[in-house]
């Protein structure tokens, strides 16, 4: 009797999943941190004076040394020299560093530091990157606004300290995005690796959805507000993720050590690639759908709670009531995990009974959560659907990719959806002020639309980047796509503060004079530091909820429109070409 084949930590689907499982945690905490302070940019505003402005130069700085330091195509040769396994922990230990620096600039302690007066008088011009315009810094400066000269403040310290902190995070949390995918090649190699991906994918949009409720609560925990205690939280997750992937180290050594085999490594970018690259029109359409559509997206996030507060009528509960309870923020929670387990679980059922009966599940578990945001008059509860339906619809689109083709068509139909979802924003949702009920379902229907059109793109951009450019130089081509990609996540943002403070300069003027007042009564000893800090918080948590994000919301759909242009050309290229784009994947 022959002797029995050695099997391995991957030939177990427990171990497999586990591995995955680790992984896909790290990347959960990870997006729950990238948008910690989102549903809390009016807190921001009223507690540490950041306008939009500094509030989305901020937010762009995540991207910033990736795009002009070129740090993404570092941390592939990173990936590619060292492997999985150290490039997961170090982009761990990267993010938490990143942090916990972000933590301590929004912190009390960092006020009136003497770190705080060095960051307030420097960094105010930073050379070469001013006179480009694409420095993630700015001071002081005096415009002209209504006829009136008002003196514009620089960005607060503490959002100069936090730039710096999001900068490290964000060159860590694109390291651990490229390690994920390698690592779950690496453990799913010839089985169900195309469910894994999809798996970790939705588990990674969950941690929007949880950084979407989560931040709130514990910015308001206990009846006090504290923006510092929402990020330690998230720095708090930060922690979990490191100890996910040094968990993952040893299992990844385990398998090689039972394998016999080194880490798997691709060929590292090239320069010498970039002409075969740069001279693909197939690269240039899906680099620019890419940053088009992710551009689109992502900067979205960190305003849309925002956007929701200045065009919904929003009553809070009364305090007593049950829906003012931190404890409904739990159970919300909860209600949301099953809408999007038994969503994402019923596309794998064989069983028609059980199939529907989980979609069943899944719908009226979502209708539960609409409603428990609908009484709990909670903004960033009723932006938390985003992802939900994302979740439950991309299995479905990805297998209809693989068997029945149709990508190019796809994704002209996701930038149909975005075009109509931000006009819907921009146009629609305005008219409803005023009407508590008819707002929040516009909100609710056209925030799910929008997670679906989402979904599209994954499911038929990124398979559909094999067939467009040359297999030998597919992983420079995928370093380039992911670098223009980061530009527009750095841009947007940045973009979307300066339209909204310069379409609404009435309320940067109202800021503006009434710091300036506030300041003049303390030095002429008319008010003290305590009471001036006072008068200038209630005036900004005023104004923070008064913007009007048309704007904002037309640039975006603009960009929604780009990409409908270029989903034509793609079309065009693929019909003329014979690319096999609208082919399915699986033949036969």
């Amino acid at each position: 009797m022959s002797q029995a084949i050695q099997k391995t930590l991957r030939d177990s689907a427990a171990m497999r999943w586990t591995a995955l499982l680790l992984l896909a945690l790290a990347m959960f905490c990870s997006y729950i941190f990238m948008d910690i302070l989102s549903p809390i940019k009016d807190l921001m505003q009223s507690t540490r004076g950041w306008d939009s402005t500094a509030f989305g130069t901020m937010q762009g700085s995540e991207v910033f040394l990736n795009v002009f330091v070129f740090f993404l195509i570092f941390a592939g040769i990173i990936l590619d020299k060292m492997g999985v396994r150290f490039t997961a922990v170090l982009s761990a230990a990267v993010m938490l560093v990143g942090a916990c620096i972000k933590w301590y600039a929004v912190s009390e302690n960092f006020m009136g530091s003497g770190l705080e007066t060095w960051f307030t008088n420097n960094l105010n011009y930073i050379p070469i990157f001013d006179e480009l315009g694409v420095s993630p810094f700015y001071g002081p400066k005096t415009e002209i606004i209504n006829g009136m000269e008002v003196l514009i403040p620089g960005m607060p310290a503490s959002a100069k300290l936090a730039a710096c902190g999001f900068m490290i995070f964000g060159c860590g949390c694109e390291m651990a995005g490229i390690t994920v995918s390698r690592g779950i090649v690496k453990w799913f190699k010839g089985r169900d690796m195309a469910l894994a991906m999809g798996s970790e994918m939705a588990l990674a949009r969950l941690g929007v959805a949880t950084c979407m409720i989560f931040s709130p609560f514990f910015a308001h925990l206990g009846g006090e507000v504290s923006v510092s205690r929402s990020v330690a939280f998230g720095v708090v997750l930060m922690c979990i993720a490191l100890i996910m992937t040094i968990v993952y180290f040893f299992m990844d050594q385990k398998l090689d050590a039972q394998t016999g085999e080194a880490e798997e490594k691709d060929d590292p970018f090239k320069v010498s690639d970039l002409g075969k690259i740069l001279s693909d029109s197939g690269f240039w359409i899906v680099a620019l759908l890419c940053v088009l559509y992710y551009s689109a997206i992502f900067p979205f996030q960190k305003y849309a709670v925002n956007m929701l507060q200045c065009n919904l009528t929003l009553t809070p509960p009364d305090a007593d009531s049950f829906w003012a309870q931190p404890d409904v923020t739990i159970f919300q929670y909860i209600i949301m995990l099953v809408v999007a387990a038994a969503g994402f679980a019923s596309n794998f059922q064989k069983k028609a009974n059980l199939k529907y009966g989980l979609l069943g599940l899944s719908i009226a578990a979502l209708i539960a959560y609409c409603y428990m945001g609908y009484m709990r008059q909670s903004a960033s509860a009723i932006f938390a659907v985003f992802p939900l339906l994302a979740v439950l619809i991309t299995p479905i689109l990805g297998g209809y990719v693989d068997h029945k083709g149709k990508a190019a068509s796809m994704l002209v139909l996701g930038s149909v959806l975005l075009i109509v979802c931000h006009l819907t924003f921009a146009f629609v949702l305005p008219m409803f002020r005023g009407n508590a009920v008819g707002g929040i379902i516009i909100a609710y229907i056209t925030i799910l639309v929008l997670g679906a059109s989402f979904s599209l793109v994954p499911a038929s951009l990124w398979p559909s980047v094999p067939k467009l450019v040359e297999p030998k130089i597919i992983g420079s081509a995928y370093a380039l796509i992911f670098w223009i990609q980061n530009i527009g996540l750095w841009l947007f943002p940045l973009l979307i503060g300066k339209v909204l403070d310069n379409t609404n300069p009435e309320l940067v003027t109202k800021i503006a004079q009434v710091k300036q007042q506030a300041m003049e009564a303390v030095a002429s000893g008319r008010m003290s530091l305590e009471e001036a800090q006072e008068q200038v918080s209630a005036i900004s948590e005023q104004v923070a909820i008064q913007y009007d994000y048309t704007w904002p919301l037309v640039m975006l759909a603009c960009l929604g429109v780009a990409a409908l242009v270029l989903g034509f050309v793609l079309k065009a290229v693929d019909k003329k070409k014979g690319l096999g784009l609208e082919e399915p994947n699986i033949k036969g």
